[in-house]
């Protein structure tokens, strides 16, 4: 056998050595991914929701989650909305939770984001960014402001806070959080999101 055959014969056996141990270690640690995912959500529902006892999902979509959160009577205290959307790098997902008559957001968490670190990625920082989300009026939509302000008391009630030198990435969030209103109030218009339990 010359040297190129014996090259191609090795990679090849190095290829498939490879990829069986990765198709091998993704089947183990798959279950536990979803689990550590599914604990994620609970967390995050319990910060954007607060006062959760229990939940149930009332929609699923491709981007688009609403939990229904219920108090310790069992009674609808809010809806956290879990969504995806296109950010300035990658893909944002994140969670904010509402009042029950969806007036009023409580707060906002990200959850996943791959945004331009020491900018973009303040999204997920509470003192630069989701500070500024607590108990926004979400009645006509939420709106940015700019230029940055440095306290909440400087924001009108539907404003939220831009982050200095990552305008994309806030206007980004606001665009996945106003989209994800108008579909959670067009399904709670048709009903959808009452009689799941």
């Amino acid at each position: 056998m010359n040297l190129y055959t014996r090259m191609i014969v090795v990679l090849t056996v190095v290829g498939l050595i490879s990829g069986a141990c990765l198709s091998v270690v993704g089947l183990l640690t798959r279950e536990r991914i979803e689990l550590n995912r599914q604990k994620e959500i609970e967390e995050a529902i319990g910060t954007v929701v607060p006062g959760t006892k229990s939940y149930s999902a009332a929609v699923e979509e491709k981007d688009l989650t609403v939990y229904k959160a219920k108090g310790e009577q069992d009674n609808l205290i809010g809806y956290a909305v879990y969504a995806r959307g296109t950010g300035f790098q990658d893909i944002i997902t994140l969670m904010f939770g509402t009042d029950p008559d969806l007036d009023k957001i409580n707060s906002l968490t990200i959850l996943e984001q791959k945004e331009t670190p020491g900018l973009g990625a303040k999204i997920t920082d509470g003192q630069a960014f989701l500070q500024f989300w607590e108990d926004r009026e979400i009645n006509q939509g939420l709106t940015l402001r700019k230029p940055a302000v440095d306290t909440k008391e400087e924001l009108a009630s539907s404003e939220v806070n831009t982050i200095t030198g990552a305008t994309i990435s806030s206007q980004k969030v606001l665009d996945i959080v106003n989209f994800s209103l108008e579909q959670v109030r067009s399904l709670k218009n048709q009903g959808k999101l009452e009689g799941e339990d």
